[in-house]
């Protein structure tokens, strides 16, 4: 499947699992400021990390699911970072889920383009790589962070998560490929 269409399909997929999810809880996710949203990610990532380099499995849940919550806690940050953070939740499904598509969109936007920058390098890569980049920039958000957002020559946190998105739909598209072949 083409690059395009498969990114769609993986973002497809965790669009409807935001929307079930803020159908369960509404917008609680609102109030998490910008560090917390990040260390939830971090956990995600670590966690597949995790299951990349053990044998053993304590809980059945797959990679993939983990993958999903990296892409919808980058994209609430997105809205976050847009919005500012809210005391109490604020947003209907209906308006969270044009945000989402909005971000959604403009992340669509940067992989494009870098994707044909750099040739859909990323088709030669490792999931485990892709794990470990995303973590990468984890560490780097979290120095941005404590460093209060400034930074002199490097990109924001913005990026940072866009990228995370990107790295994690390339991991998903992988997967699936493999999957497919087997």
């Amino acid at each position: 499947m083409e690059t395009s269409e498969a990114y769609d399909t993986i973002i497809a997929q965790c669009r409807d699992l935001f929307s079930r999810k803020m159908k369960d809880y509404g917008a609680a996710w609102r109030i998490l400021r910008l560090p917390s949203l990040t260390d939830q990610i971090y956990i995600k990532a670590q966690r597949i990390r995790s299951l990349q380099e053990q044998q053993e499995r304590k809980i059945d849940e797959s990679e993939h699911g983990e993958f999903i919550g990296i892409i919808n806690y980058s994209i609430m940050a997105l809205i976050q970072l847009e919005l500012g953070v809210s005391e109490m939740p604020d947003m209907a499904l209906q308006a969270a889920l044009e945000h989402y598509d909005k971000e959604a969109a403009e992340t669509k936007s940067l992989m494009e383009a870098k994707n044909h920058d750099y040739g859909e390098a990323w088709r030669d890569m490792r999931v485990a790589s892709l794990t470990d980049l995303i973590l990468q920039k984890l560490l780097r958000v979290k120095q941005i962070e404590d460093n209060d957002g400034q930074v002199e020559v490097s990109e924001g946190v913005d990026a940072n998560y866009r990228d995370m998105i990107n790295y994690a739909v390339f991991a998903l598209i992988l997967m699936e490929e493999k999957e497919s072949e087997a």
